[in-house]
């Protein structure tokens, strides 16, 4: 078994995300390259400064532009919003694998006809109409339902009666207007071949075993423990992941790897050796300084982003903000192969400039001329990507 330094975990989870180094990721193919690399990214509908599934982007691709995404969704159609880990954006091409849970969506309609008497409804008013979002339809009431998938949960009648038929796959997200989303049918709009193919994978187990292999690809090197990166995978426990680790391993579809000073066993994909060789020949590629979304899969994991980085992070949108270390909306700061430290910036765009609340840096970091220069460049480039011609700090 190949044991790398910690060094050398940081560097190719690194440059396996595109993060270090060159960027390998460019322009509008290049989003939609490394959104099939990770098979999913996390949406957030949160815009201080970039949604999260944008300022993932914008770390990696470089001249990457909001409407590049809303482009291959809504327009290309090669990527489709629907929960994977939580709710999240994946490529058209793993339509056919969410079959099972379009099924328990359709299965838990049964449960709730309060939702089922109003579904001919809205068909029409589509058939009429075209795109509708939830206040466009005249549906009086609330409910109790709640999404089988983990999608949603009551409310308002109308948008849960939208909401149970996206689940079950007869509808899409036609398109956005803020946080507001517009469905049309899914028959208009994803090819015959990919909405009406079968779930590929023959049982609960192996559709498990195929979510968790796409998480370890996700971040590049993950170790088989109880984390944030498994979450919403259903049926997941410390027995079945194991299981399905072992299996995948057995299957030479993932090997296991060493960390030094890691008693944890890690895991990469098996497509990936190369990468993992080419590490440990001691290659040191050129440092890059970006800001990491809060749900960024680099940091999925906490406790392995503490193993291998010695950086603790966390999401503080949803403390008090009595109780609040740094902020509400406050980004990692990533150059070169460590964290330097974390940014809180919002876009304030009626003046057209991203205003810095505040940069904390971390313990025993020098503060050089070179690190200062690159930040500084880096938020010049994330105000060039919210649309903001100047930077403000009010540090």
């Amino acid at each position: 078994m190949i044991t790398l330094t910690n060094q050398q975990a940081r560097r190719f989870i690194l440059l396996k995300q595109g993060l270090l180094g060159e960027h390998k990721f460019i322009g509008k193919q290049g989003a939609l390259e490394f959104i099939r690399q990770a098979s999913c990214i996390q949406f957030d509908p949160v815009d201080l400064c970039g949604k999260n599934a944008e300022i993932v982007l914008n770390a990696r691709v470089k001249n990457f532009k909001k409407d590049m995404l809303h482009e291959l969704l809504y327009e290309d159609r090669e990527l489709f919003d629907y929960p994977d880990k939580q709710l999240s954006i994946i490529p058209i091409e793993y339509w056919a694998y969410f079959e099972r849970f379009r099924e328990v969506a359709r299965m838990n309609l049964k449960k709730h006809p309060e939702i089922e008497e109003h579904i001919e409804t809205v068909r029409r008013y589509i058939e009429e109409n075209g795109a509708v979002c939830s206040n466009d339809i005249m549906i009086e009431g609330s409910t109790s339902w709640r999404s089988a998938i983990n999608w949603s949960a009551g409310g308002k009648l109308s948008r849960s009666v939208l909401e149970q038929m996206y689940s079950s796959g007869d509808l899409v997200v036609h398109h956005k207007r803020g946080t507001r989303r517009y469905y049309d049918f899914a028959v208009r709009h994803i090819p015959s071949d990919v909405l009406n193919a079968s779930e590929p994978l023959p049982d609960d187990f192996e559709h498990l075993k195929w979510r968790i292999h796409r998480r370890v690809g996700a971040i590049g090197l993950l170790w088989n423990r109880v984390s944030d990166a498994w979450l919403n995978i259903g049926g997941v426990t410390t027995d079945s992941r194991n299981r399905a680790f072992e299996e995948l391993a057995a299957e030479e579809k993932i090997v296991e790897l060493g960390v030094e000073g890691i008693k944890s066993r890690f895991y990469v994909h098996a497509e990936d050796m190369e990468l993992v060789r080419d590490t440990m020949q001691g290659l040191e590629p050129k440092p890059r300084c970006e800001f990491i979304a809060p749900l960024d899969m680099l940091i999925w994991d906490r406790k392995l982003i503490k193993a291998l980085f010695d950086f603790d992070y966390g999401w503080e949108i949803y403390v008090p903000s009595h109780k609040r270390k740094y902020g509400a909306y406050v980004l990692p700061i990533l150059y070169g192969e460590r964290f330097v430290g974390r940014v809180e910036s919002v876009c304030e765009r009626d003046k057209g400039a991203l205003v810095v609340r505040n940069i904390w840096w971390e313990d025993g970091v020098k503060r050089t001329n070179t690190l200062e220069k690159a930040v500084g460049l880096c938020l010049d480039r994330f105000a060039m990507f919210n649309g903001c011609g100047t930077v403000e700090k009010v540090l």
